[in-house]
């Protein structure tokens, strides 16, 4: 999956999932466009794709905020003149609670970072890939967008907005040649995860068990999944979700 000279933004792009597709987007040749809450971490992640030969650039961004999120856009438009690639892979959590415990608090962080983070981020980049003719988004949506799980009410209503929103783009703008396509991964091992089981080691093994792959699978595992969806290999895949969950949500 050649990107050599092709535009990638990546939010989220400082730890995780996001600093994974960073480093394999950059050894395929894209020019990244990092956006990410921690400025030391995402500066670091530009110096490591430089040192590797790469060429990257990076911006402070916080998702829930809309400026922030048209300032990495035109930070693309204006160093490389467009845009190609995004991966929306900003996302939280949030607190995990029983449904009638859960706050107003908890479902505006959750709700403004997964799914208005995610909206603003489309609305830009659409913007911007109509300029040049098309391109690929992909955003970071869960296994939770297709199923329910306890005590995490929030994130898994905006997991499944995350997906409306990418099949109701897809639909508008598949014909200007902009394909828009989701990940839907299951238990990972992120920065995330460790604290969705808050050190809970017994319960993230029992959970992980009852995975048909029986283990959890990888930032990179999750990677190999964008960078298809972003591929010409996937020119005729549009408002989908692709899973990467190791066969959880099949069982």
């Amino acid at each position: 999956m050649d990107f050599k000279d092709r535009v990638v933004l990546i939010t989220g792009a400082s730890s995780g999932m996001g600093h994974s597709a960073a480093l394999a987007f950059a050894r395929q040749g894209a020019k990244l466009v990092l956006g990410a809450r921690r400025s030391e971490a995402g500066e670091a992640l530009v110096d490591q794709i430089r040192a590797q030969g790469g060429e990257a650039v990076f911006s402070p961004t916080d998702v829930t905020r809309e400026g922030d999120m048209a300032a990495l856009v035109e930070l693309a438009l204006s160093t490389h003149g467009r845009l190609d690639v995004a991966y929306n892979n900003a996302g939280t959590e949030g607190r995990s609670a029983p449904f009638a415990e859960q706050d107003n608090d908890n479902y505006d962080l959750v709700m403004n970072t997964n799914v208005r983070g995610v909206f603003w981020a489309m609305k830009h980049e659409i913007r911007a890939m109509l300029q040049s003719g098309g391109g690929a988004i992909v955003n970071n949506a869960s296994m939770g967008s297709e199923i329910g799980f306890p005590n995490l009410a929030l994130y898994i209503a905006s997991k499944h907005a995350v997906m409306g929103l990418t099949r109701t783009a897809a639909l508008e703008y598949v014909q200007q040649g902009i394909r828009v396509n989701a990940v839907n991964p299951g238990v990972i091992d992120t920065p995330m995860q460790d604290r969705v089981w808050s050190g809970d080691a017994s319960a993230r093994d029992d959970f992980t068990k009852r995975t048909p792959a029986g283990r959890s699978g990888t930032a990179d595992e999750v990677t190999e999944a964008v960078l298809f969806l972003a591929s010409p290999r996937a020119s005729f895949i549009t408002g989908t979700g692709l899973l990467v969950d190791g066969g959880y949500v099949a069982r």
